[in-house]
């Protein structure tokens, strides 16, 4: 059985949709009390786990403190590894002590870094490079984590994902998707940068691959839909499955750092305007894994479910 950490969140939700329809079985967690989940309260390095975890043999731990642009209070990093750290490594060793055969650790592509050199993506086996509080509690996680792993004889996976889009996604991703509703002219058209995305049924495959296979144990993989697409390319295909034509205004990326800048949003210029690639090799070679739903379905899937909130998401067969 699983258990499965952030079940009411984006990606746990998909997860725990994908795990019923595939019949197998799974045991949710909620802070709050919810009908068939298990309530843990809040989480912290003093949870009492003890009877979530019974008769688990997989727990894939998604609940995270999550990036944010801006702290308001207090120092940014003790708040990430409360959670991302501590938190999580009590979880692993109550894990470990009950004979949790295997740790499926959802971690986040800033633990290599913000950005890539064009012809340079990253590899699941690069030296970590975090630049921010939240990538380096995430890397420190992912070392703590392995380190238990050879300590307890726990199998530890860990996955990092760039950024996860679908149906109901929210954030910068769900702005980018109704400025291109608008029908206006995409700025981007001369920003020719490559990013690589990741459809969250594409993730949760994966996460699952995580869990079942063989040589997952021990091992960093990295997510992605297999198709990078430059900001401006994003924008047409969000504007054209929305019925706008997705005309391109070409101005400079300098500019557009230009002004970013001078309204205090350089950290968002630079997620739209920089490289972030990843090379998902190592993932398909060790698991034999190959993101079973392309970009152009995963990104149909995402506007449909925004202009119909109340339709389920699809979950048919992929569109070659």
């Amino acid at each position: 059985m699983y258990l499965i950490t952030g079940a009411t969140g984006f990606v746990g939700q998909a997860l725990c949709r994908m795990l019923a329809e595939r019949g197998l079985p799974f045991r949710p967690v909620s802070r709050l009390p919810r009908p068939g989940y298990a309530t843990i309260g809040t989480i912290t390095d003093r949870t009492d786990w003890r009877h979530a975890l019974a008769g688990i043999d997989t727990v894939i731990h998604l609940a995270a403190r999550v990036h944010v642009m801006r702290e308001t209070d207090g120092d940014p990093l003790t708040k990430f590894r409360a959670m991302n750290v501590e938190a999580t490594l009590h979880l692993a060793r109550a894990a470990a002590e009950t004979k949790v055969r295997r740790f499926v650790f959802a971690s986040s592509i800033k633990v290599n870094g913000e950005s890539t050199r064009e012809g340079f993506p990253f590899h699941a086996d690069d030296a970590p490079h975090p630049e921010d509080a939240y990538g380096l509690s995430k890397a420190e996680a992912e070392r703590a984590l392995l380190a238990l792993g050879k300590e307890s004889g726990m199998e530890v996976v860990i996955v990092r994902p760039p950024l996860v889009y679908g149906p109901g996604v929210g954030a910068n991703f769900r702005l980018l998707m109704r400025l291109a509703a608008v029908g206006l002219p995409s700025p981007f058209a001369a920003c020719d940068n490559r990013r690589s995305l990741v459809y969250v049924d594409n993730l949760c495959d994966l996460l699952l691959a995580a869990a079942q296979h063989p040589q997952a144990a021990g091992e960093v993989f990295l997510a992605s839909d297999g198709e990078d697409l430059s900001t401006h390319q994003l924008f047409k295909r969000l504007a054209q499955l929305q019925g706008r034509a997705g005309l391109g205004l070409p101005i400079p990326p300098s500019l557009l750092k230009t002004l970013a800048k001078l309204v205090g949003k350089t950290q968002i210029s630079n997620r739209l305007l920089k490289n972030l690639q990843v090379d998902i090799r190592k993932t398909g070679d060790l698991l034999d894994w190959v993101p079973p739903y392309p970009v152009a379905y995963g990104l149909q899937q995402t506007v449909a479910r925004d202009k119909s909130p109340e339709a389920p998401p699809h979950h048919g067969k992929a569109i070659p």
